[in-house]
């Protein structure tokens, strides 16, 4: 009878074992994919850092991807084909063109994948599974409220220009400029429609891809329609530092305020620097650890993330830096900003 006990006790013992080797296994063996705009911009390397991390912590096998350029659709699509094919179990991914994406993201929600975007939204929005993502409108109406404050009387004479994305115009690009517009005071037409506004105070647009020989570019063209440009809104950091570096060239760098959205390192030297006058600080760490929490969470219990209260994305925060604050406008300093700024 002990000899039967002491048996079972083993089996029980190793069944144990064997279930519990099980799990270890499965989540060895989950997978998942990041999938990126570019691999060269400090904010979405910050993003796969981050997202590397939360999943080896969480025992997810990541695979990374990233297009060559902004704007490079066939690369993305080629990436999330790849992710099906492999059995991955969720997708996250900074959708280079927010509509042209939709089709092969549908293909991978039909197969099983749970799809989130970070940090722009598909459109529709619920194309994916769900979005964490800066609240890109209020990052660009902070900006332009600051902006506008700034110069107080002298904004009705301001010379705008606004260096944006790329001619696709998806959505990360227009909830930034035209953020940006109706927090300057600039009645937006189509509120997802760059460049169909009829203030004067509007030089022109033009497009950088996000990068820094872009929004030198940019500005290059800007300036030759109007020299006298006095306030430069830029899609992103690196854009701003290519704007500064052909404001400097032209001798027009003084006098000229330069906003921008991200909150890199960078970016945030450069407003302690007095090269951008402020920046609207974003999360790419959170928003990455929060993908791949939700993927875990997914493949475990088949639950999808909730947005947050009132919007169609999970908001991850958004903070004004700046070293010259207006009053009403809350934000931290440059010197507080190196404190959580990434990249």
């Amino acid at each position: 009878m002990k000899t039967m006990k002491s048996t079972t006790a083993l089996i029980g013992a190793t069944a144990l074992g064997l279930i519990a080797l099980t799990a270890s296994a499965q989540a060895q063996s989950m997978g998942a994919c990041l999938i990126t705009k570019t691999d060269t911009n400090p904010f979405f390397v910050k993003m796969k850092e981050g997202a590397s991390a939360a999943a080896q912590e969480a025992g997810i096998e990541l695979s990374t991807f990233a297009g060559k350029y902004d704007g490079d659709v066939e690369t993305q699509i080629a990436a999330v084909e790849s992710c099906i094919a492999s059995g991955a179990k969720g997708i996250l991914i900074t959708p280079t063109d927010s509509r042209a994406l939709v089709p092969v993201i549908t293909q991978a929600r039909d197969n099983g994948v749970l799809v989130i975007a970070l940090d722009t939204q598909f459109e529709p929005a619920d194309a994916a599974d769900a979005t964490f993502a800066t609240d890109n409108f209020k990052a660009g109406e902070l900006i332009g409220e600051w902006a506008a404050a700034t110069l107080g009387d002298e904004a009705a004479n301001a010379k705008i220009a606004l260096l944006d994305l790329n001619a696709s115009e998806v959505s990360v690009d227009y909830q930034r400029d035209q953020g940006f517009l109706t927090g300057f005071g600039v009645d937006v037409k189509d509120p997802k429609d760059i460049g169909d506004e009829d203030d004067p105070r509007i030089v022109g647009n033009d497009v950088t891809d996000g990068s820094p020989d872009g929004g030198r570019t940019a500005m290059e063209n800007l300036l030759q329609v109007d020299p006298e440009i006095n306030v430069v809104y830029t899609i992103n950091e690196p854009a701003a530092a290519g704007a500064y570096e052909a404001l400097k060239a032209a001798g027009k760098a003084e006098g000229v305020l330069i906003v921008s959205v991200d909150g890199g390192c960078p970016g945030v030297k450069d407003v302690q620097a007095g090269v951008i006058g402020a920046t609207s600080m974003q999360f790419p760490l959170l928003m990455a650890s929060k993908g791949i929490e939700a993927i875990k969470s997914f493949a475990e219990t088949g639950e999808k993330p909730a947005n947050s209260e009132g919007l169609d994305f999970f908001n991850t925060g958004v903070e004004l830096i700046t070293d010259n604050p207006v009053e009403g406008i809350p934000s931290k300093t440059s010197e507080e900003a190196l404190e959580m700024c990434w990249g």
